[in-house]
């Protein structure tokens, strides 16, 4: 086949006999041309079969099975941490928490201290932390806050939460 007569037969949207695809195949200008013409001469001059093996739609439910499979493998592989982590993170939250409690008891009990008079023999005068209470907001409306009422049907304890960048945040 000629240049000449493959370019004036290749038109947009039609099915290339086969002597034009095998021009197409061997001819590079011809190939320039015929893809300004219709892009899907691009796809025509490879060749070989277009549809896969037993169809579209059994390739479609090959690549779909090998899909499933690579997500099981993944699942599978990140089973989980070895007895021996989970035991030393069990022990550490079990240290973690009694040290809390600890630590938590200990607080409650008001801290002595030595003035100056009981260095010299007289008695011992304990001082307490003294925290100052902080006020009770009873009724609180702004146009910029959102207050959120935590409902609680157990108890007389009222929880809101206020969210107002105009407050002070030690509020």
């Amino acid at each position: 086949m000629r240049c000449e007569f493959f370019r004036q037969n290749c038109v947009l949207g039609t099915e290339p006999a086969p002597e034009m695809l095998e021009h197409l195949r061997e001819c590079g200008d011809c190939l320039n041309h015929a893809v300004s013409v219709d892009p899907d001469y691009l796809f025509r001059s490879l060749g070989g079969e277009m549809t896969p093996p037993g169809g579209v739609d059994a390739f479609v439910d090959g690549v779909m099975e090998q899909v499933h499979l690579r997500e099981t493998e993944k699942k599978l592989s990140r089973r989980g941490m070895p007895a021996v982590y989970r035991w030393a993170v069990a022990a550490t939250l079990t240290i973690a928490t009694i040290g809390g409690l600890q630590y938590q008891s200990g607080q409650s009990v008001a801290p002595v201290t030595l003035t100056a008079e009981a260095s010299h023999g007289s008695a011992i005068v304990p001082v307490k932390n003294q925290l100052e209470p902080r006020p009770v907001v009873e009724n609180y409306e702004s146009s910029s806050a959102t207050i959120v009422e935590v409902p609680n049907q157990t108890s007389d304890l009222k929880v809101v939460m206020i969210f107002d960048e105009s407050l002070p945040a030690d509020l």
